[in-house]
């Protein structure tokens, strides 16, 4: 019996797109409206469409990030130096970084998942916090 644990796909989580539409909206009394409203919205649009099209799957030796059944980029976790989840409750942004380069990702799955795979599967490279934060 093999001890890899099965390959696993986050779930989606709208909260952050959501949280960035309701922002948005609450810019429209600002004496400048429509512009900030309309560029924040949007972006919230952005985020609300890649939460439906973009897939985290964490299998054996990578994190493969997929788009619309696409496989877009392949990180294997023995290139990782790093990670850390900013904000999870909101939920905010992930950053790893990796021998070649860093990656910053909206957080569009469930934060808990998340965190759980990358405990999982990569282990305790989880940066600690700043003292003050």
């Amino acid at each position: 019996m093999s001890s890899t644990p099965a390959s696993v796909t986050l779930k989606p989580d709208v909260r952050l797109p959501l949280l960035v539409v309701a922002l948005g909206a609450a810019l429209l009394p600002l004496p400048l409206h429509p512009w900030p409203t309309l560029v924040v919205v949007l972006f919230g649009v952005f985020l609300l469409i890649q939460t439906a099209s973009l897939r985290l799957e964490f299998e054996e030796r990578a994190l493969i990030v997929w788009q619309n059944g696409r496989e877009l980029r392949r990180f294997p976790y023995d290139q990782w130096l790093t990670w850390r989840l900013f904000a999870p409750w909101l939920p905010g942004l992930l950053y790893f970084r990796e021998t070649q380069s860093i990656h910053f990702l909206p957080i569009l799955f469930s934060p808990g998942e998340l965190r759980e795979q990358l405990e999982l599967r990569v282990g305790e490279l989880e940066v600690p916090k700043p003292e003050g934060e």
